[in-house]
């Protein structure tokens, strides 16, 4: 029986090595953002599939887009019209399915990313990840004018965050895991590992802090090689060799980037007034709002079916100069009202891949009409095309790092760089004058959350333990008898003390242990420190001050050591001292 006992209690004590190993170190934040991009690029490949599917149920096609005006071969006496009802069967089951299992899962879903992270620690349920799959993947299929980077973010990130909080690391640790979730789903579904790195780092954790970065940068990595296995090692758009013809055309470039900001700013008021229409004018549940609203989204599909999807083959046809300078400007806004009609109505997407759209065709149109101006300074249209997407998304999203990355990762085109870069700090600038918010943030702004005063308030994200402790009590050496560790631990003012062998911490002796094995054990008297040392949690210098107090909160002890890089004893962390430190870190700044 003794040896049944002392088994079982060795496996627990590797099960908890094993788990504070996962929560506490470098290495086990390495193996969970490999889990999570592992995770996030299968969901990726499967969230694909899943739209492809969808969209060969509703429309006969795999991309209505891209053919258009032909009957569904199914239902052939339909004809056209058919696609006045496809958003209404797909609104019936998406609709139902959101409303019932996570109404997270409705709109496009990078706020609610945002929001969790800033205001949830990073906490999101698991089934965000299932119903945002399957909504999305409906509502794109069924003709939604959306994107699936907001769904694939979302999921990914919900993956992210279900492993954390299974392995119950720090809040810290989890919003780096939601971070992980987010760039592998953005990695694997464009094959864009660096855009996949910089979107979640610069739109959703607001940091680049390097525990964070390595970990993003390893799951991006893993999710995008095997994206690269399902889907290829291809560009996402293909384009002919770009180039400036004369440096006059930087003005050009430059006035395109004004003209992209004021189209982002426009698309993205334009996108909240619609949802503000659709709120004042749907009186019913809103389970059935999808589908109500699925007979206007219809309507105009019928008459403009490159609005059908996502419509990547109808903005590859635009940078290719297919499209007259009128056929763009109707492309232009019929994406803008066709995706604010989706979002607005309850449908469940991205605003990502309408913003490149947008930007695609506007981008054309500049660059038509500035070659019918001055064709000798004026390039190839497709360039304009190509620099107006990133410049649009950057209009209104205001994340200049991501936008010139993924339009470099999505196209392989680095000729058209420098242009591509002036437009887009351009637009940027242009964009912050003209509106505070971005297309995310104006959501949950909408609803009284201010994403910049919670970052203000959050120092003790930031600030280090270091700043915090104070001076480690005498330590005791590891074959010290109880009795004398008794006395140690009445004449100090601290619940426990640290132990060491040789001058090494190896744990903590905690009053309560001491008097258990007094009281409890005959030889009590006999018995060392070491028979009572527990493994303290694991605090370092480098550990910020709401990590530490999740560490101390999970524990046992009201103190713990704090150690150095080289894992030596350098100062001594009590719940008094922390609570003090966070309550200056955390005052918001006057």
């Amino acid at each position: 029986m003794w040896q049944k006992a002392f088994v079982r209690a060795r496996e627990l004590r590797n099960r908890v090595g094993v788990a504070r190993w996962i929560r506490g170190s470098r290495g086990g934040l390495v193996a969970l953002a490999l889990i999570v991009g592992v995770g996030a690029g299968l969901g990726a490949v499967a969230f694909r599939s899943l739209i492809a599917h969808a969209t060969r149920i509703f429309s006969g096609t795999s991309d209505y887009s891209a053919v258009g005006r032909i009957p569904h071969p199914w239902v052939p006496g339909l004809g056209i019209y058919f696609v006045v009802l496809a958003p209404v069967l797909g609104g019936l089951i998406y609709g139902p399915l959101v409303d019932r299992f996570a109404r997270e899962a409705r709109g496009h879903g990078v706020p609610e990313v945002m929001f969790a992270i800033a205001n949830r620690g990073g906490r999101i349920p698991a089934r965000v990840a299932g119903v945002k799959a399957l909504a999305s993947a409906i509502c794109i299929g069924a003709g939604g004018s959306v994107g699936r980077e907001g769904p694939i973010v979302q999921i990914g990130s919900a993956l992210g965050s279900s492993l954390g909080q299974v392995a119950k690391v720090s809040e810290s640790r989890l919003r780096t895991l939601v971070a992980c979730g987010a760039a592998g789903g953005i990695a694997a579904t464009f094959n864009a590992p660096i855009a996949g790195v910089f979107f979640a780092l610069e739109l959703l954790l607001g940091n680049f802090a390097t525990e964070a970065f390595s970990a993003v940068v390893l799951a991006s990595v893993t999710a995008s090689v095997i994206g690269r296995a399902a889907f290829g090692n291809v560009p996402f758009l293909h384009l002919p060799a770009f180039s400036i013809s004369s440096p006059k055309e930087y003005l050009l470039y430059a006035a395109l980037g004004v003209l992209a900001a004021v189209v982002g700013v426009f698309f993205t008021k334009i996108l909240y007034a619609i949802e503000d229409l659709c709120d004042w004018a749907w009186r019913g549940p809103e389970w059935a709002r999808p589908a109500a609203g699925g007979v206007l989204l219809g309507l105009l599909l019928l008459a403009l079916p490159e609005m059908y999807g996502v419509g990547y083959p109808v903005l590859q046809q635009g940078l290719e100069g297919h499209f007259a300078l009128t056929f763009l400007l109707v492309l232009l806004f019929g994406k803008i009202l066709a995706t604010s009609l989706t979002i607005g109505i309850g449908g469940s997407g991205g605003v990502f891949a309408p913003s490149l759209f947008i930007g695609a065709m506007m981008g054309a149109a500049f660059g038509d009409v500035a070659h019918a101006i001055a064709p000798q300074v004026t390039g190839p249209i497709g360039a304009y095309a190509l620099v107006g997407m990133g410049a649009v998304f950057a209009g209104a999203a205001r994340a200049p790092i991501t936008a010139v990355l993924i339009i470099f990762e999505l196209t392989g085109e680095y000729t058209i760089i420098l242009p591509l870069m002036l437009a887009i700090v351009v637009a940027t600038g242009v964009s912050r004058s003209l509106m505070p918010d971005t297309v995310y943030t104006l959501k949950l702004r909408r609803r009284g959350v201010n994403l910049s005063r919670a970052q203000a308030t959050s120092g003790g994200a930031t600030t280090r333990v270091e700043t915090a402790m104070g001076e480690a009590p005498q330590p005791v050496e590891h074959d010290m008898l109880l009795e004398q560790v008794a006395r140690r631990l009445l004449a100090s003012d601290t619940p426990s003390l640290p132990v060491v062998k040789d001058g090494k911490l190896v744990g903590v002796v905690t009053a309560k242990a001491v008097s258990r094995a007094l009281a409890e054990d005959q030889d009590g008297l006999a018995l060392t420190a070491k028979a009572v040392t527990e493994q303290p949690p694991l605090i370092t210098t480098r550990t910020s001050l709401l990590e530490a107090a999740q560490v101390l909160a999970s524990g046992d002890s009201s103190a713990a050591p704090v150690v150095d890089d080289q894992g030596q004893m350098a100062g001594w962390l009590t719940h008094r001292a922390l609570l003090a430190a966070l309550s200056v870190a955390v005052q918001p700044p006057k």
